[in-house]
Formats: C-alpha cells, structure tokens, sequence
C-alpha cells in the first residue's frame, strides 16, 4: 500500500511540475493567459512558472516567415490589366498585439498581410504605367509597399514586413501584343539613334582620314621633290667638277655612252653626215681645231 501511495505521489507530483514549468525557445516568442485574459504580452526566452490549470501559455515562431499571396488582376496607370504573383517575408515584433489580432493564428496573419499586400499593390500599380511596373520602376515599388506595409503592420497585426518580391507578372492576351510591339518599336528606335550616330561619327573619321592622307601626300611630294632638287644639284655640280678637270676626256666618256644607247639596238637605222661631229672619236681620234 505505501508503495502504491508513493508512486502515485511521484506522479502527481510530475504532472504538477509538468504543468508549473515552461520554457521559451530563443526562436520563439510567447504570452500567458490567465482564464483566456492576457496578462504576460512578451514572456522572455528562458525557464518561467505558471500556475497549474490557471495560467496557459501559447508560444510562436519568431523566426521569418513567408506568405505566398494569391495571384491577383491590377490595372495600371493607363488601365492595361497585369496579373502579380507576389510573397512576403515577415515575422512577430509584438507578440502581445499578434495574439490579440489574430487569437495566434498564424494563418489568420498570412490572411490579413496578404490582404494588405494586394491593397498596396493595386495602389503601387494603379500609379505606374506598364514599363514602369514590368521594368522602370520594379524594385522601387517593392520598396515603397514594404516602407507602407510597416506603417500599419506592427501596431495593428504585431508583425513587420520584411521584405515584398513579385515572382511573376503576366500581360493578358490583349495587352502582351500591344505592349510586345510598343517594346519593339523603342528597342528599334534606339538601335536607329546608336547607328546614327555611328555613322555620323564614321563620317567624320573618314573625313578626318582623307584630309590627313592629302596632307602626307603633299608632304611627302614636298619633300621628294626638294631632295630630289638636291640630288640634281649635286649630280650638276660633280658634272661640271669633272668636266672643268678635263673637258676632252668628259666628251669623249660622253660620246661613247652616247655611243653606246644608239646602237643598242640592232634594228635601230641611224642616217646621219659622215662629216657630223657626232662621229669625231671614230675616225681618227683627233678634235677637230
């Protein structure tokens, strides 16, 4: 009987510890509740004590969580449709506010964020046109959702947004001709403007490039012509040099080339006056007086 008795202490006395007792992780955030009414908004991480049967206490991931809000429909600025799938990283600030707005569903407040996040994008959107949304202005806008969201967030819901990315943007039917065309149309505008000015600039290289190729060529002219002034001058005075040394072997050396370029060739008929001094070394060697 003792032994039966003292087991059954033991036990009580476990699930009386059991129910005493209670940690909160570093990962998590929690709030006790005295008959259902909150009276502990952040209970800290660690070992607490509660009151059996009295107290309860609800605990929450504290970590960063993320909603995948549900694709919706938008119209922009010039109301061209745009379907936006979109999420959102967040996570619990205030655990006291959490509770009390969503009774600590967590599903409650992927619901309302979500919500919020289609409102803010149908405002976002509506004040853009379509490049901005799909190009321009994309990460901006993530921006300034996120920067509105956390106005309101914290102090009605209890959580901050950390972060809103669009997965996808999808154009109707309708709208991706129009908006494929209009892409087009600039990309070629563009393509036209860069190869104006290529060849604007390519005109004026090859200007550039023919007027310094006439200026080589009058240069490199000058410069022919001036040595070649200095060649004849020099070839002119070695001539009168040598013939002012000794005039009569000067004409005789040029008579023999003479000689030699007229009968070169064989085919050459030359009629000329046996009496020409052109024939004066061929005689009899004497100059004539």
């Amino acid at each position: 009987m003792r032994n039966f008795f003292s087991v059954g202490f033991l036990f009580v006395l476990a699930v009386l510890v059991g129910n005493t007792l209670f940690v909160i992780k570093e990962t998590e955030r929690g709030v006790m509740l005295r008959f259902g009414q909150l009276v502990n908004a952040d209970i800290e991480p660690g070992l607490h004590v509660k009151i059996p049967w009295v107290n309860t206490v609800r605990k929450f991931d504290a970590r960063i969580q993320t909603e995948d809000a549900t694709p919706e429909r938008f119209l922009t600025l010039e109301q061209k449709a745009l379907e936006v799938d979109s999420y959102a990283k967040w996570r619990i600030v205030n655990v006291g506010q959490f509770y009390v707005s969503t009774r600590g569903n967590v599903s409650t407040a992927g619901s309302l964020l979500a919500q919020r996040i289609n409102d803010g994008l149908r405002d976002q959107i509506g004040a853009r046109t379509l490049i901005e949304v799909v190009a321009g202005e994309r990460d901006q806008l993530m921006l300034d959702l996120t920067a509105e969201l956390n106005e309101t967030t914290a102090s009605d819901i209890g959580i901050e947004v950390i972060d809103v990315r669009v997965k996808r943007i999808d154009l109707p039917d309708d709208v991706r001709s129009s908006v494929y065309d209009r892409m087009i149309t600039e990309r070629n505008r563009e393509a036209q403007e860069i190869r104006s000015r290529g060849d604007e600039l390519a005109i004026g290289i090859r200007a550039d490039a023919d007027r310094q190729v006439v200026i080589y060529e009058a240069e490199a002219y000058r410069d022919a012509e001036r040595i070649r002034g200095d060649g004849d001058a020099q070839a002119t005075a070695i001539y009168a040099d040598a013939f002012n040394k000794d005039q009569e072997f000067y004409a005789f050396t040029r008579s023999l080339n003479a000689y030699r370029e007229t009968f070169s060739s064989k085919s050459d008929v030359l009629l000329l006056d046996p009496d020409s001094d052109y024939f004066k070394y061929l005689k009899d060697g004497i100059s004539p007086q």
